[in-house]
């Protein structure tokens, strides 16, 4: 005890403002949060496809972190020396062999970042080394999360609940405006982590951050930081490659007639040329109506470029990451976004073709439109997911004018179920079974559909690409939708690697609980209630999220706002309960139940036939509903807790929970998320009568 004492005076019993201490401290959480989540993606590939493992670790460590805070407070010394030792390991990433960490599971394509040609010996071996680096992240967090348990019980505990929103909220805007000015990661990390050196105050603290700054600096290598990616360009036979996340992305190719005929290049080199320069110019040579082409998934445009050798009169074309239109702009050898045809705009392509209003297109062409990153840290979907499913392709189709076509490439390097999966969900979306060619780059493949009454010349397709005769049934095959986006998910196999990760993540949450907790655990300080509803709040989050993306596109500005708008939800719902002394739970859970109703039945896209005001309102109130009846019903139990910095770890431990269930999508689908959060609220509301009942029958 007497440590403890010595601990705190340190630090938390010289802070005048302990509202302060904790508004600081969850801003430098969540800001250190978002930093690693987006800096370890592009360290080490894998994490790139699982960033919300990231997340999760997150929430493990700073749930364990609060509930110890009380006891061991000498903890928050130990944040900024293990997030500098954490971004050194990382940061040596490459001859550490961990860059390019194969993933345990080839239950699902990764590009090649699967483990599914290796032993066992290295699948265990890499499934080790994965989870040695959560367990670190993990750490990390336990260490800040002390901050706020050490502060939290000093002031009352809606008002220290609001500071801690608060801070959250200001966390996700400082760094949102850190992306939005386009800052590299030495300035995540430092603005991140500059409120926890007022907190601690120790020299040892100054030089950390003064270390993983600089690390953080030299690990940038001169790589382009956008919002989505990690981009490093390389010079390679002529072309420039680009490279996001550590994998392979695209090429900015020199395909003019001047460069082809090039005497510096052999007879190999040129084939290549001519074979790549025959695949982007595919979809464009087919059709003689050609004034008006749609290019998605334009990148640095190359496949513009194969529009304008078309003669098309006007090329609009669409790309959700920015700065990969810029290299184009700037670096581009044939200069395609100079040319006054081309109409450059940046946007998730599902929400173009939801939203575009414009004269219809002779050509609406899928790039090879690929994600190497995540959709948004909740969620296990990426970003192109929406792209792909039966609904999008349908909404794209709607965008082609009479005698126009639609064009699709996507490379089948997974096997032939990818080409199976595609070419069903084309037909099921246009009533039209596609004409499947394929033509080798990158190992391609493109789907053809043509408008009602349209002319297709497909005689004019070279030679040497096939023609691909996919003879699987539809209903042996799994297509996508938006209820089940997931793409990349191989038939057949059984996702032995994510199931122990998964059993690996709550492995180290129930060991860790009770040292966490202490020996105080099985006296009350975890709160089964608010766990469960912890974990009902993250799944109905997820369903939020990908619902209000579905209707304004999946852009890391929606999703900003998005996760500020929760925020300002739930802190809207605290103040209410403070304010109206708020008591009762019965209403509210009613009107939960009401709420995740609504949600359920809610089927996002039905609503994208409408204005954007009202599109805008009916989803956010249909997905905000549920956020602000459990966001009452929480601050309502904390508010009754005799523990409640121990009482807000369990919620946070049961966010834990809620990430791990949210797999369970990637079989159910996102829809039945929400019954799965009506199930978690279930057992929240029989463990508050259970505790209830029991607290009756031990009074007098």
């Amino acid at each position: 005890m007497l440590n403890r004492q010595k601990e705190g005076e340190l630090w938390s019993h010289r802070l005048n403002s302990p509202a302060l201490g904790i508004a600081l401290a969850t801003f430098a959480i969540l800001a250190l949060e978002l930093a690693l989540i987006r800096w370890i993606s592009g360290q080490v590939r894998i994490f790139a496809y699982f960033n919300n493992l990231t997340l999760i670790g997150a929430f493990l460590g700073m749930g364990l972190g609060i509930a110890a805070g009380r006891r061991r407070p000498g903890l928050v010394h130990l944040t900024l020396p293990s997030l500098t030792a954490f971004v050194a390991v990382l940061s040596a990433a490459e001859p550490l062999g961990l860059m390019h960490l194969e993933f345990p599971d080839p239950s699902i394509h990764m590009w090649g970042a699967e483990g599914a040609n290796h032993s066992l010996v290295v699948l265990l071996r890499n499934l080790g080394i994965f989870g040695l680096l959560f367990a670190g992240l993990v750490w990390i967090f336990v260490c800040a999360g002390a901050f706020v348990g050490e502060l939290f019980p000093r002031i009352p505990v809606l008002r220290a609940y609001s500071y801690d929103l608060l801070g959250s909220l200001l966390g996700i805007i400082a760094f949102t405006s850190l992306t939005w000015l386009g800052l590299p990661p030495p300035l995540w990390f430092l603005v991140g982590a500059a409120p926890l050196l007022y907190l601690s105050r120790r020299w040892t603290d100054v030089a950390s951050l003064i270390l993983c700054v600089g690390l953080a600096a030299l690990s940038a290598q001169g790589a382009v930081f956008s919002p989505y990616n990690r981009i490093d360009l390389l010079p390679e036979q002529g072309s420039i490659r680009l490279s996001v996340n550590r994998d392979f992305h695209q090429y900015m190719h020199d395909l003019s007639e001047q460069n082809l005929a090039h005497p510096a290049h052999d007879d190999g080199l040129r084939n290549r040329l001519h074979n790549y320069r025959a695949a982007y110019d595919l979809p464009f040579i087919i059709n003689d109506k050609r004034q008006r082409a749609l290019v998605v998934g334009a990148g640095t445009g190359n496949d513009v470029q194969a529009a304008l050798r078309a003669t098309y009169s006007k090329v609009v074309s669409v790309d959700i990451d920015p700065d990969i239109i810029r290299l184009g702009q700037r670096l581009h050898p044939e200069q395609p976004y100079d040319d006054d045809r081309t109409v450059p705009i940046i946007n998730d392509a599902r929400a173009f073709f939801e939203q575009y209003q414009g004269a219809p297109f002779d050509a609406v062409v899928f790039g090879l439109l690929d994600s190497h990153a995540m959709f948004t840290s909740l969620s296990s979907l990426r970003l192109d997911n929406y792209v792909y499913t039966e609904q999008g392709i349908r909404a794209a189709f709607k965008q082609v004018a009479p005698g126009g076509h639609l064009s699709l490439s996507f490379s089948v390097f997974a096997g032939e179920w990818m080409a199976d999966r595609i070419r069903w969900t084309v037909a099921r979306a246009t009533g039209r079974d596609p004409a499947v060619i394929c033509h080798e780059m990158h190992y391609g493949c493109t789907f053809i559909v043509p408008a009602a009454g349209t002319n297709l010349h497909l005689e004019r397709v070279p030679a040497r690409f096939q023609r691909l005769q996919l003879s699987a049934p539809l209903a042996s095959v799994r297509t996508t939708s938006d209820d089940w986006p997931f793409l990349y998910i191989r038939p057949d196999v059984f996702p032995w690697g994510y199931l122990l990760v998964l059993l690996g993540v709550l492995g180290l949450a129930l060991i860790s609980t009770p040292l966490a907790f202490g020996r105080e655990l099985i006296k009350g300080r975890f709160d089964p209630v608010l766990f469960f509803m912890g974990a009902g709040f993250l799944l109905i989050e997820t369903r939020g999220v990908t619902s209000l993306s579905l209707l304004f596109g999946s852009t890391w500005m929606v999703n900003s706002a998005i996760f500020a708008g929760i925020l300002i939800m739930v802190l809207l719902a605290n103040l209410a309960v403070e304010h109206f002394g708020l008591q009762r739970i019965t209403p509210w859970v009613v009107a939960l139940g009401f709420a995740l109703s609504l949600l359920y039945a809610l089927e996002p896209s039905s609503l994208n036939d409408h204005s954007l005001l009202v599109r805008g309102t009916l989803g956010a109130l249909i997905t905000g509903l549920p956020i602000g009846c459990a966001g009452v019903i929480v601050s309502i139990l904390l508010s009754r807790s005799s523990a409640p910095a121990a009482a807000l770890g369990s919620n946070l431990l049961g966010s834990v929970l809620g990430g791990c269930l949210e797999y369970l999508s990637m079989v159910v689908g996102l829809r039945a998320l929400v019954l799965l959060a009506v199930v978690i609220y279930l057992c929240a509301l029989l463990a508050a009568q259970g505790r209830d009942t029991a607290a009756q029958s031990s009074s007098p």
